[in-house]
């Protein structure tokens, strides 16, 4: 038995924040943003509008694009760093019961930006032991409510949004996920935290009035880490499954900061048109990220059954991971 993507779904919120928005927040301009990330705009949730709730939007799109009813699903994962919740209970407890599904097995993963490939990973795991036969997993985020939006050098690069998959079993190998790379390094942990409210800094006035349970990033140094790391990763798991770039039809890196993403496809010898780029429109999205990018080449009509992907991420934690997978679902009509 194999595991194997067979549905991609997404989901983003109605509100734009754009560059010259933050042009009347902070002391930042529309050239310096765009020079030094690529992002021009990115969405925002609403006040009332959780994480759970856009993960759930997601869902329910890649479960009807999969042929499936929820009852179907005996396994939910959701990868995110803002949950609904700080410790409990997860928002992948909250997505099942939103769905109107029960008696299931239900959990968050913490993994930052790598989280959807983590999760992917989880998947694969279980279908191929037997223990489950489709899951759902789901990268969902709402940074803008862990977002210090006084910091101009953190601010402009985050957004909100939600990106789901439906993993099933398959006996079909040329459907299964070829390869996942997953691993990480609790050494740099310093370079892209949240600080305060966890046990270390739990919650007082000194945390809130410090904003530490913001997201904190040492930019310079997380910058040089991914590129060497993002591009060693690939070749890595390009060697080890004996296959070159131009093998790739879609390059899908964490969408985090446009110049990242070139300096590893420069790297890998990536063609242009073989790279897949949403950060002008979503920001850095976090777990939700690559998914909501895959979602975005699948109703372009660009992603056709039978696609081989190369998915690569990094983030806080350090963490970072890699997938190698044909997807195999249906194209778009």
């Amino acid at each position: 038995m194999y595991a194997a993507l067979k549905s991609i779904g997404a989901y983003v919120p109605k509100k734009v924040l754009t560059n010259q928005d933050f042009e009347t927040m902070v002391e930042t301009s529309d050239e310096w943003i765009t020079k030094r990330t690529g992002i021009k705009e990115r969405h925002i949730a609403s006040e009332n509008e959780s994480t759970s709730d856009m993960g759930v939007e997601a869902a329910k799109i890649a479960i009807h694009r999969a042929g499936l009813k929820i009852d179907d699903i005996d396994m939910i994962v959701c990868a995110t760093i803002s949950p609904d919740y700080l410790c409990m209970p997860s928002t992948a407890c909250m997505i099942a019961a939103k769905l109107g599904r029960v008696n299931v097995t239900a959990f968050d993963i913490s993994a930052a930006c790598t989280g959807f490939i983590y999760a992917l990973a989880v998947a694969k795991a279980f279908i191929e032991s037997g223990m489950k036969k489709n899951v759902l997993i789901i990268g969902a985020e709402k940074l803008s409510a862990i977002v210090d939006y006084s910091d101009r050098t953190t601010c402009v690069l985050f957004g909100d949004g939600a990106g789901a998959a439906v993993v099933g079993a398959t006996r079909k190998k040329a459907e299964a996920i070829t390869d996942i790379h997953i691993s990480a390094d609790g050494n740099y942990g310093d370079l892209l935290m949240t600080p305060g409210c966890g046990v270390k800094k739990p919650c007082s006035e000194q945390v809130l009035e410090e904003k530490l349970c913001t997201m904190k990033m040492k930019g310079n140094e997380t910058f040089k880490i991914a590129v060497r790391t993002l591009t060693s990763d690939v070749v890595n798991i390009l060697n080890d499954n004996e296959m070159k770039a131009s093998d790739i039809k879609h390059f899908i890196p964490h969408q985090a900061n446009y110049r990242i993403i070139k300096a590893v496809g420069d790297a890998l010898k990536m063609k242009e048109e073989q790279v897949v780029l949403t950060v002008h429109k979503y920001g850095n999205t976090s777990s939700a990220s690559i998914p909501m990018a895959m979602n975005d080449i699948w109703e372009s009509g660009r992603l056709r059954q039978g696609d081989t992907m190369l998915l690569d991420a990094f983030g806080g934690g350090l963490t970072w991971g890699s997938a190698l997978l044909p997807f195999a679902g249906k194209s778009f009509k």
